[in-house]
């Protein structure tokens, strides 16, 4: 899909309050550690994941949502008034029924013209929802959407770790489907999307390709559907052979993005991958052959935040001057399925808003 009229306006993030380390994740399994005489410093040595955030026991999916995307339309000086579409499109949500969208467009008094739905797809939901609204501009249907999400890691995270608690059957190699469940963090991102035309906008939404290799939906997969802050799910991952089919996947996405490129792949200034750990990231860019100093990466110390993750990356890295604009960027979507989205833009006049709200280390 190219497109003409559509730029990436602003952004905005919430990172939740409090920091898990890999190491306080692994006392909480020192009796499973002593028992499989594991050593510590393992969780972060196989993942490069050095701490994840969490949000407070009761937080809702909505109100980070919520922020988020004040944060994107005020930086962007945007009246609510403005937005054709909000799609919510994080794992989690707060209800089955109705849609979490519905809550966050309430709260932010936004157009009742405006198209408001969910929309699911693992850590591909957030780029899924600003293709669609990418598509609805360049249709001449809005001028300007929101998609945005918010995930909670608490329950999963929690589950996890009483389940391996409670086994006294595992082995090294059985707990191995429970080993990514553990890589999961918190976060909410808002990407606000515009007619570039009609707001003057220098930078540029070029091209949006999706890749799926759907064979593969079975290696990561939760145990049920659940909603809400309280919900306690389960994940079981096969991470070697999906670290090998999400790689292949995402280099036969770029192979369909680079021919839409406006620009050479030489000529890139900035990539952002899914933010799943160190193996992931290095192996995807040597099969791509795009430099690793040309990529930033947020997976240290935020985790694996699903839906967010690259969303939320994206913003640090312009926030912090780590991405310096004008860029030429490609950003490198991977969700379980197997599916990838890639996205290649001109980042351009993007205004972005979010802040660590008070750190405080959990014990």
């Amino acid at each position: 899909m190219i497109f003409n009229r559509v730029a990436l306006a602003s952004i905005g993030f919430v990172l939740p309050p409090e920091i898990w380390s890999s190491e306080l994740v692994e006392r909480r399994l020192s009796g499973l550690y002593q028992r499989l005489n594991l050593p510590l410093g393992r969780l972060e040595l196989m993942s490069g994941i050095r701490e994840r955030r969490m949000w407070a026991t009761g937080t809702t999916i909505t109100n980070p949502s919520i922020e988020s995307c004040k944060r994107a339309l005020n930086s962007a000086s945007i009246h609510p008034e403005s937005i054709g579409c909000l799609i919510h499109a994080s794992v989690c949500r707060d209800f089955l029924e109705p849609a979490t969208a519905c809550g966050v467009h309430a709260a932010l008094g936004l157009s009742r013209n405006a198209w408001v739905y969910d929309v699911s797809n693992a850590c591909l939901g957030v780029m899924n929802a600003a293709v669609q609204i990418a598509m609805m501009i360049e249709a001449g249907v809005i001028d300007a959407g929101l998609a945005v999400g918010s995930e909670n890691a608490r329950g999963l995270v929690e589950s996890t770790i009483e389940q391996l608690n409670q086994d006294t059957t595992l082995t090294r190699k059985s707990i191995k489907p429970a080993f990514a469940s553990l890589t999961i963090g918190s976060g909410s991102c808002a990407w606000l999307l515009v007619n570039r035309e009609k707001y003057s906008h220098r930078g540029s939404f070029h091209a949006a390709v999706a890749r799926a290799h759907t064979e593969n939906h079975g290696l990561c997969q939760s145990n049920t559907d659940q909603s809400g802050s309280s919900m306690q799910p389960l994940m079981n991952t096969d991470s070697e052979l999906l670290l090998e089919q999400g790689i292949a996947t995402g280099a036969s996405a770029f192979e369909l993005l680079e021919p839409l490129l406006p620009w050479s792949r030489e000529s890139i200034d900035a990539t952002v991958c899914h933010q799943v750990g160190s193996t992931h990231r290095r192996m995807m860019l040597e099969r791509i052959g795009l430099p690793i100093d040309k990529d930033f990466a947020t997976f240290e110390s935020l985790g694996n935040t699903g839906s967010v993750a690259l969303p939320t990356a994206l913003g640090i890295g312009l926030q912090s001057g780590a991405i310096a604009q004008p860029a030429r960027a490609v950003l490198m979507g991977i969700g379980s399925g197997i599916n990838s989205v890639m996205i290649a833009t001109t980042l351009e006049d993007v205004s972005v808003a979010g802040d660590f709200l008070g750190p405080l280390r959990a014990r």
